[in-house]
């Protein structure tokens, strides 16, 4: 049997979490779910809330 060794993975760190926009209510909706989502183990759920908090457009940054 011949093992072949696949070149090695490199995995970047995790990114920090996203803050919410000050006065947005949906950022802080999801700033609760994630806090959340955590408290009950949940890591798959507040990284959910990480991706539509990082993807949510804001008026400041031009979106409407």
């Amino acid at each position: 049997m011949t093992i072949v060794n696949p070149a090695p993975v490199y995995l970047k760190p995790p990114l920090d979490p996203p803050a919410p926009v000050p006065g947005c209510r949906k950022c802080e909706a999801w700033d609760r779910q994630r806090s959340a989502a955590l408290a009950a183990g949940n890591a798959s759920g507040a990284s959910d809330c990480n991706i539509e908090i990082r993807r949510h457009p804001h008026a400041e940054a031009g979106a409407p």
